[in-house]
């Protein structure tokens, strides 16, 4: 960034202080120690803001929006492929079989008695076999 849009600031400092800037601002990936102090001033003046109002400085936020964007795209895409597969499987069934009404009522109340049951963590072996054979047989 040019010199022209910054303002000078005189700045007086402990001998530690400045052995400090001296030993770190390198290591920090700074150019120079005005770079090392405005990047420290910056980061102190983010902490006060957060202690003051609770919200998060703009970099943490940022980074979280970012994770988050990538979980909920990966999510997305899952749930798609989900649907698909889940209407294919669906399809097969209603052209297999008729089922009446009251037999669709009956089927819906167990799958979400069982959906219950399990927190959403089915087996398709607990379907198939009794549940006092369901267990080390079957890992997850």
């Amino acid at each position: 960034m040019s010199t022209e849009n910054r303002d000078r600031l005189a700045l007086r400092m402990g001998p530690d202080t400045k052995r400090k800037i001296d030993q770190w601002y390198k290591a920090a990936g700074c150019h120079s120690r005005n770079q090392f102090v405005e990047q420290a001033v910056n980061f102190y003046a983010d902490h006060l803001a957060l202690q003051d109002n609770g919200n998060l400085p703009k970099a943490v936020t940022s980074a979280l929006d970012g994770q988050l964007g990538m979980f909920e795209d990966r999510l997305a895409s899952l749930l798609y492929k989900h649907s698909v597969e889940l209407d294919m499987v669906m399809g097969i069934l209603a052209d297999s079989y008729e089922f009446t009404e009251e037999d669709m009522r009956r089927r819906r109340a167990d799958s979400v008695r069982n959906v219950k049951r399990t927190n959403g963590r089915l087996s398709f072996e607990e379907k198939i076999y009794p549940e006092d054979r369901v267990g080390s047989e079957w890992p997850d």
